[in-house]
C-alpha cells in the first residue's frame, strides 16, 4: 500500500488532482472511473499517456492504475540543471541520500512537472521536480482513477514498460513462466476493473544467435509505420524487435522480429521518439553491465545512449539473423554510422521526452552525484 504524505499546495507541491486538462481527443479516456486512495503494492514505473493520465505499474500487485492528473498549462523550463536532485528529493522526503532509490522518471506533457519515482525502503513515492528546481511530491490520496488488471498464470515479477499506443494501453511485464516476456493490451476507453489481455513473446536474440522465450522485455515503443500499428521492444544485449499490434491477442504466443542489434553486454532502459529535419528518430538508453564497461565500454559511463532512424525497423530482409549491428560482432568498434552514440548523454540513467527539441534526463557522474538535466534532442 502506498501511503504518501499529505502536504498543502502552498508548500509547492505539484498535487496528483482530478481535473481535466485537454479536450477529450486529446487525452486517454477514461471509464466508470473511481475516485479514492488505490492501494498500490509496488510502483515499478510510471509514463503518462495524453492529456496528463498518469500510467502507475505495479507488477507485485498485477495491475496498471491510470490516474487522472491535475494542474495548469506550463512552460518546460529546466533552463538550469538542477545539481544533487538525488540529495534533494532525500531531504523533501525526511529521508537519506542512501536510503532512497530513483527507480522512474515522467514528464507531465501538459505541466510540463517531472515525475520521479522514489523507493525509500520499500516503500514506493512519487516525487515532483518543477522547470524551477523545486521539489515537492505527488500523492494519490482521493484521486480519479481506473485499475487494470494483469492477468497471469504465475507471478508477474515487475511491469518493465508501459505506454500509450493511440487506442490502447500497452504494458510489458516480466513473468517468472516459460514464456518471460509479457505484453499486455487493453483498448480505449480504459474501464475501471477491465482484464487486460496477454501475449507471451518469442524473441531472436541476434547477440545471442538464438530464438529466447525466457528474456523480458525492458522497454516498449508503440509507433505508426504505412498505415500500420507495431511496438517495438528491448531485451538484455539490445535487440529492438518489431511487433505487430494486430497479433497481440489473448492467449498468442507472438514472434517478434529483430530488425536492430545494438551491442551486447547492455541492459536497455528507455526509448523516446522525435522529429528533426523530416526524419523520425529513437533515442535509447541502456546501463552496460559491469564485464564489458570494465573490457569494452562504449563511453566512460555504464549509461549511455544511441541514436537511430526509426526507418530501420522497417526492414524486410536484414532482419533476424541478418539484423543491422551497431557495432561488429563481439567487438565495439562501429560498424555502421547510422548509429550515433550520443556523447552528451553519457551518464543518463533516466530519460523522458520533455518538448520537441529536448529530452529530461538523470545523469550520473560516476561519484554518486545524480543531476536533472534537460539534454538537447541530436
Amino acid at each position: 500500500m502506498l501511503h504518501p504524505r499529505r502536504t498543502s499546495p502552498l508548500a509547492g507541491l505539484a498535487l496528483c488532482l482530478s481535473a481535466a486538462l485537454a479536450s477529450a481527443a486529446e487525452t486517454v479516456k477514461l471509464d466508470k472511473t473511481v475516485t479514492g486512495t488505490p492501494e498500490v503494492k509496488k510502483i515499478d514505473t510510471i509514463r503518462f499517456g495524453p492529456g496528463g493520465v498518469l500510467f502507475i505499474g505495479d507488477g507485485t500487485g498485477k495491475q496498471v492504475l491510470a490516474v487522472e492528473t491535475g494542474g495548469e498549462a506550463g512552460k518546460a523550463g529546466f533552463t538550469q540543471p538542477v545539481d544533487g536532485v538525488k540529495k534533494k528529493v532525500a531531504e523533501r522526503l525526511g529521508a537519506t541520500e542512501k536510503d532512497i532509490e530513483i527507480g522512474a522518471l515522467a514528464v507531465h506533457p501538459v505541466t510540463h512537472v517531472a515525475y520521479v519515482v522514489v523507493r525509500n525502503k520499500g516503500k514506493g513515492i512519487i516525487a515532483t521536480v518543477d522547470g524551477d528546481g523545486k521539489i515537492g511530491e505527488c500523492t494519490l490520496d482521493n484521486v480519479k482513477y481506473v485499475k487494470i488488471n494483469l492477468p497471469v498464470e504465475k507471478n508477474l515479477a515487475r511491469v518493465t514498460d508501459v505506454a500509450w499506443g493511440g487506442d490502447r494501453l500497452l504494458v510489458s511485464g516480466a513473468s517468472n513462466e516459460e514464456f518471460g516476456a509479457k505484453i499486455f493490451s487493453v483498448p480505449a476507453p480504459l474501464t475501471h476493473d477491465a482484464k487486460a489481455t496477454v501475449s507471451s513473446a518469442e524473441t531472436f536474440h541476434v547477440a545471442h544467435n538464438k530464438w529466447e522465450t525466457r528474456a523480458p522485455m525492458y522497454t516498449l515503443m508503440p509507433f505508426e509505420e504505412e498505415g500500420k500499428k507495431y511496438i517495438a521492444g528491448s531485451f538484455v544485449c539490445t535487440p529492438v524487435v518489431k511487433y505487430p499490434l494486430d497479433n497481440i491477442k489473448e492467449g498468442e504466443k507472438v514472434k517478434g522480429t529483430s530488425m536492430v542489434e545494438l551491442g551486447h553486454g547492455n541492459q536497455p532502459i528507455g526509448m523516446i521518439t522525435y522529429e528533426k529535419d523530416g526524419k523520425t528518430y529513437v533515442v535509447m538508453n541502456n546501463r552496460r553491465m559491469d564485464r564489458f564497461q570494465s573490457t569494452q565500454p562504449v563511453g566512460p559511463s555504464p549509461y549511455w545512449a544511441v541514436r537511430f532512424e526509426r526507418g530501420l525497423l522497417m526492414g524486410k530482409e536484414n532482419v533476424n539473423q541478418k539484423a543491422l549491428w551497431r557495432v561488429q560482432k563481439r567487438t565495439a568498434t562501429p560498424s555502421n554510422d547510422q548509429f550515433k552514440v550520443l556523447e552528451d548523454y553519457h551518464g543518463v540513467m533516466l530519460m523522458d521526452r520533455l518538448d520537441a527539441g529536448r529530452a529530461l534526463t538523470i545523469k550520473d557522474d560516476g561519484k554518486g552525484n545524480q543531476t536533472l538535466v534537460a539534454l538537447t534532442l541530436p
